[in-house]
C-alpha cells in the first residue's frame, strides 16, 4: 500500500482513541474548556450513562462566531501560543484536541454567545476540515456543547462500551471530581432528566465542606480533619480523614495541582507514608486535597488524558506533602488542642494491693501533667477528697476544677477496657492499643532525638543476665549482617553460636519486655521486609513491634494511679486517638447516649 496523506476526519477518529474513550472521557474534557472559559456555573444533562446524550452548557466568556470552526479543528487552541507557554501551563485543557476529536466519533453541536454580543451561533461538526459556517442561535452568554450518540459511526468502539449503568457511573465520578476541584463554580448534574447533583458556590468554609459532605456523603465530613500548610512556594490545603475511616480501597482519594485532578505516584506515596503510623497494612486513606504550586515547576503535558504529572524536583513535593499531612494526623488525640486544669493530687496516693501485679513505668502522678494550668493545686478542701479518691478507686466527685477530656478512672474491665468518667459521660479505653501507642510515640521520640544529637540509636541498658535465644540459622545469618540496624533500634547481639544468638542490652523503655519475643518478633519483621522496603519504613515497623512488646497486656490488673497516669498519657501524646495500627483506642458513650441505651425520657 503506497504512503498516502490520511482524511482529516480519520486523523481525528485516531486522535479520539487517546481522549475519549467512554462518555465520561468527553465530559471531563468538556467541563475543563467550561471552567477554561471562567464559568461560575455548569449545567450538566446526561442521558443513557452519557452514550446517547452528553450537554454541558455554562455561562463562560464565550466563543466568537468567526472562531467557532477554529474551535473544531485540530491544534487550534487559545490557551498556548509558545513553548514558553506550554512550559507553564495554567490552564486544564490546552492540546486543542478534544473537540474535533469529540465531533469526528460523535453527532456534535457547539453553541455560544459572547458576554455583551446581541446574540449567539451554532455550528455543527463532524471532525473535518470542512465545518459549515455557524448560523445564528437563540441562547444564553457562555457556551453550550451537546454530544450525542457517541460512536455511532465506529461501531468497534462502541462495542467496547458498558452498559448505560456503568458508563453512569463513570459520569458520576468525573462529575463529582471536577465539582471538587472547584467549590466556586455552581454545578448541576441531571441523569436521565433525574437531578443527582445540585451545588451552590461555596464562598465560605461552611458552604465548602457543605458541598464536599453533597458530593463524598457526610460520613466522611464528620471524620475529616482540615489542615493547610505554606512553606517555600508551596500550599496544601484540604481535608484528610480519621485513620479509623480508613477504606478497603483508594476510592476516596482526591488530589488537585493548581486546580487540575491528578492521580500521581509522589503524591500517593507520600500521603501512604504520613499514614503510616496509624493505618491497618491493606487499608486505605481518605482525603481531599489541594496543592498550589508554580506551573513551571510541573509538567501537566506528561500524559494524553492529564492525569499524570511530572514535577521538575519530586522530592521537595513529596516531603512537603508528607510533613503536612503527618503534621494534621499528630493531633488526633483526645480533645488536642485544649487546656484543661486537674487536680495532681487525685493521683499522689498509690494503693498498696497483693492483688496488683508490679507497676507498668507509669506515674502515678500523671505523665502529660506537667506544665499544664491549674495541675500543680488544689483547695485545701479538695485535696482530701482527691486522696480519698485515689485510694479507694472512687472518681473525684463534682468540683469546681477543670475535668481532663478522658475523665478519672473508675474502673477496669475484664482486664482489658479502663472506664473512665468524664464531663460527657462514660470513656472506654482499650488499655494495651493506646499503651501501645504511647510506647511507640516515645521510641520514635528518643530515635529522632538520638539523631539530632548524633548518638546512634534508641539509649540502651545491659541486661544483668544475659538472653540466650536459639534461632534457626538464617535469622542468626540475617541478625549477623544486620547487627547495625538492630542496636540503632536499642537491641546489642551477638551471635553465640551457628543458631544461637545472646542478647546483651535493650532499649531502656522497654527494660521490663521479655527481650527473647521481642528479638524473635523483630528478626521475623526484618526477613519480611527486604532490602528493596525503604529504610524509614522498615525502621518504623521494627519500633511499632517492640513498642507492642513495651505495652499493657490483656488481663494485666491496673491501680487507679495507673489507668489515670495512661488517660493523661494519652491526651498528651499525638496520634493516640489510634493505635499503630489503625484500631481506635477510646471511645465515648455521652449521657444523651447513655440515656438511649436505657430508653430514658421516653
Amino acid at each position: 500500500m503506497p504512503i498516502t496523506q490520511l482524511p482529516p476526519q480519520l486523523v481525528n477518529q485516531i486522535a479520539a482513541g487517546e481522549v475519549v474513550e467512554r462518555p465520561a472521557s468527553v465530559l471531563k474534557e468538556l467541563l475543563e474548556n467550561s471552567l477554561d472559559a471562567g464559568a461560575t456555573r455548569i449545567d450538566v444533562d446526561v442521558e443513557e450513562g452519557g452514550i446517547k446524550l452528553c450537554r454541558v452548557r455554562d455561562n463562560g466568556s464565550g466563543i466568537p462566531a468567526n472562531e467557532m470552526p477554529l474551535a473544531l479543528s485540530r491544534h487550534a487552541t487559545s490557551k498556548i501560543a509558545t513553548l514558553e507557554d506550554l512550559e507553564q501551563v495554567a490552564s486544564l485543557g490546552f492540546r486543542g484536541e478534544a473537540l474535533p476529536s469529540i465531533a469526528s466519533v460523535s453527532r456534535l453541536t457547539l453553541i455560544s454567545k459572547r458576554r455583551g454580543d446581541d446574540k449567539g451561533w451554532s455550528l455543527q461538526g463532524d471532525g473535518s476540515d470542512a465545518a459549515d459556517a455557524p448560523v445564528p442561535a437563540a441562547t444564553a452568554e457562555g457556551t453550550a456543547v451537546e454530544v450525542r450518540d457517541l460512536f455511532y459511526n465506529t461501531p468497534a468502539r462502541r462495542r467496547f462500551l458498558r452498559t448505560a449503568r456503568t458508563e453512569y457511573a463513570h459520569v458520576d465520578k468525573v462529575a463529582r471530581q471536577i465539582a471538587l476541584s472547584r467549590s466556586s463554580v455552581a454545578f448541576r448534574l441531571n441523569h436521565n432528566g433525574k437531578a443527582v447533583l445540585n451545588l451552590p458556590a461555596a464562598d465560605s468554609p461552611e458552604l465548602e465542606e457543605q458541598r464536599i459532605s453533597a458530593i463524598l456523603g457526610k460520613e466522611f465530613m464528620a471524620h475529616a480533619l482540615y489542615m493547610e500548610h505554606e512553606h517555600n512556594g508551596l500550599m496544601v490545603r484540604g481535608w484528610v480523614a480519621r485513620p479509623t475511616f480508613s477504606r478497603s480501597q483508594p476510592d476516596l482519594q482526591h488530589f488537585f495541582i493548581n486546580g487540575r485532578a491528578v492521580r500521581d505516584k509522589v503524591i500517593v506515596s507520600a500521603v501512604r507514608q504520613a499514614y503510616r503510623d496509624v493505618l491497618f497494612h491493606g487499608r486505605h486513606p481518605a482525603y481531599v486535597l489541594y496543592l498550589d504550586m508554580d506551573p513551571a515547576l510541573v509538567d501537566v503535558n506528561a500524559h494524553p488524558s492529564k492525569h499524570e504529572v511530572r514535577f521538575r524536583d519530586s522530592r521537595p513535593v513529596h516531603d512537603f506533602v508528607r510533613r503536612s499531612v503527618e503534621s494534621a494526623l499528630a493531633d488526633t488525640r483526645p480533645a488536642a488542642g485544649e487546656a484543661y486544669s486537674a487536680p495532681a493530687q487525685v493521683f499522689a496516693a498509690e494503693p498498696q494491693s497483693p492483688a496488683y501485679q508490679s507497676g507498668l513505668g507509669l506515674p502515678a502522678t500523671g505523665a502529660g501533667m506537667q506544665g499544664r494550668p491549674g495541675a500543680t493545686g488544689v483547695s485545701n478542701d479538695l485535696q482530701g477528697l482527691a486522696q480519698l479518691a485515689a485510694a479507694d478507686g472512687a472518681v473525684l466527685p463534682d468540683s469546681d476544677a477543670e475535668i481532663p477530656p478522658l475523665g478519672f478512672a473508675v474502673a477496669q474491665l475484664h482486664g482489658v477496657y479502663v472506664l473512665a468518667r468524664n464531663a460527657a459521660g462514660l470513656v472506654i479505653v482499650d488499655m494495651h492499643a493506646a499503651h501501645e501507642r504511647v510506647t511507640y510515640e516515645k521510641l520514635k521520640a528518643a530515635m529522632l532525638g538520638s539523631e539530632e544529637d548524633g548518638s546512634a540509636g534508641l539509649q540502651r541498658q545491659p541486661l544483668l543476665i544475659p538472653v540466650r535465644v536459639n534461632v534457626a540459622e538464617a535469622e542468626a545469618d540475617l541478625a549477623e549482617q544486620r547487627a547495625s540496624d538492630l542496636q540503632n533500634v536499642g537491641l546489642v547481639i551477638d551471635r553465640s553460636g551457628p543458631d544461637q544468638l545472646t542478647i546483651r542490652e535493650v532499649p531502656v523503655l522497654l527494660g521490663n519486655a521479655d527481650a527473647e519475643a521481642l528479638l524473635r518478633d523483630v528478626l521475623s519483621d526484618m526477613a519480611e521486609n527486604d532490602n528493596s522496603t525503604r529504610v524509614e519504613d522498615a525502621r518504623m515497623e521494627l519500633l511499632s513491634t517492640m513498642a507492642c512488646h513495651g505495652s499493657i497486656r490483656a488481663n494485666r490488673a491496673l491501680t487507679i494511679p495507673e489507668m489515670n497516669a495512661l488517660l493523661r498519657d494519652m491526651e498528651a501524646t499525638e496520634r493516640s486517638d489510634q493505635c499503630n495500627h489503625g484500631r481506635p483506642t477510646w471511645t465515648q458513650l455521652s449521657m444523651q447516649d447513655l440515656d438511649r441505651l436505657f430508653a430514658r425520657g421516653r
